[in-house]
């Protein structure tokens, strides 16, 4: 058997386990990441040092320095006061709410990457639903959605667009001409079939709307002294996410730097901060990255980009719209930095021959940014925003997340197709 088809059904094995929900997602990642080092090893395309290494260890601390940072503000009431605060902006009206928190969440997506962002929001909008006695599942998965979204206008959004900003040599105000007027628009489609799409729920009528809105939101913070200290970290951290290019740091460095800081200044109880982390989340994307990875190493994801080219590469209109959608797909089943890493030599190679390849950029960052909308899986913070709603009474599932992100990650490609082909329809 060859090596990419190993590899291609261990990882399709590995996903369609995950999907169904039958065995906890971190139990069927770990299980098919060592059966992909284990038929890697005696197949000889992956080895434990190939498996150790396609860990991204950035990611992973970014989402526990984050997680610290949350939990500790958590214990301030900040968030109670956040909740209120919205919930009576919106006088508890559903829509107006998803409304609320869907801007609120697409706006930090332009400057914080998209896990930073959910991490940050969902605590508040589980509060919110708690609050008016509504379930928070349309407003998470929105959030979840938007999110990834919005991470597309920018250079530092999305982990992709840091990648392909790195190797084109694009800069910030590059992807946000280029990108933010498809990406406002995109907003503005999936907000409203989002409405759609939820419109039994939004038509839920909230139980205690005159008690939210006596509520005194300034009574929910315990804590002051710590509130502003904590306050004052996260916006050095936020700061630096601004600045880590220049300052040649990575984000996890100043997530978990910030972490440190925090629990230093605040000195809170350490053993029940821990707690709140996400380990089994942590450990999910540790053993998804492995499965990715032996996948990548079988030459499965390169095989995908010779074919794409091979069939494109006199077509520059075609191979920029055939890029976003193959993109998209695969970035729905598995994560979307994988191929990013793969195609970025793909493009700069057709580049060195003389096409014109700086539209093909674009394409990239629109599949990759919309595909990962899909599933459950196809981005980080879909699986982040999963993991904390199991902490509510209503948990997200691979079926009502699916009901939902298929149609907006169709939507969204459409009206990013449409867009590259009237940017750049006239280039051949």
């Amino acid at each position: 058997m060859p090596a990419h088809l190993a590899s291609m059904l261990i990882c399709g094995a590995t996903i369609a386990t995950i999907l169904s929900g039958k065995i906890h997602r971190t139990i069927a990642a770990l299980v098919g990441a060592s059966l992909m080092v284990v038929v890697g090893m005696g197949m000889g395309f992956y080895s434990q040092q190939e498996a150790l290494a396609s860990v991204d260890f950035n990611t992973l601390g970014l989402l526990l320095g984050m997680m610290i940072l949350v939990s500790v503000l958590s214990r301030t009431g900040f968030f109670e006061y956040l909740a209120i605060l919205t919930a009576k902006k919106s006088r508890g009206n559903p829509w107006y709410l998803m409304v609320i928190l869907g801007s609120i969440t697409t706006v930090l997506s332009l400057f914080l990457d998209n896990v930073t962002t959910v991490v940050l929001i969902a605590p508040v909008t589980i509060l919110v639903a708690q609050i008016l006695g509504i379930s928070p599942v349309p407003f998470l998965i929105a959030e979840a959605l938007l999110s990834n979204t919005g991470g597309v206008a920018t250079l530092v959004g999305d982990p992709p667009n840091v990648m392909i900003g790195a190797a084109s040599g694009l800069g910030f105000n590059d992807f946000l001409i280029h990108l933010g007027p498809v990406v406002f628009v995109v907003w503005l489609v999936v907000l409203l079939l989002l409405r759609f799409l939820f419109r039994r729920e939004l038509a839920q009528k909230p139980s205690n709307v005159g008690a939210l809105m006596a509520m005194d939101e300034r009574a929910a913070v315990h804590d002051w002294k710590s509130l502003i200290r904590t306050i004052i970290v996260l916006a050095g951290v936020i700061l630096l996410f601004f600045l880590h290019q220049w300052l040649h740091l990575t984000p996890a460095f100043v997530a978990l730097l910030g972490a440190s800081v925090a629990l230093l200044w605040v000195q809170p109880d350490v053993d029940q901060v821990l707690k709140d982390v996400e380990w089994s989340v942590l450990l999910f994307f540790a053993a998804l990255f492995v499965t990715v990875g032996g996948v990548e190493a079988s030459g499965l994801l390169g095989l995908v980009a010779e074919q794409v080219t091979a069939l494109t590469a006199q077509n520059l209109l075609l191979a920029g719209i055939v890029l976003i959608w193959v993109a998209a797909l695969i970035s729905a089943v598995v994560d979307n930095i994988p191929f990013t890493i793969v195609m970025i030599p793909v493009i700069q190679t057709m580049g060195a021959a003389g096409v014109n390849i700086n539209p093909l950029w674009w394409a990239l960052a629109l599949g990759a940014g919309f595909g990962g909308n899909a599933t459950p899986i196809g981005s980080t913070a879909n699986v982040v925003v999963i993991a904390i709603s199991e902490k509510a009474e209503t948990p997200i599932t691979t079926r009502v997340w699916m009901r939902v992100g298929l149609p907006v990650m169709l939507v969204a490609c459409a009206v990013g197709t449409v867009f590259y082909v009237l940017t750049f329809g006239s280039m051949q």
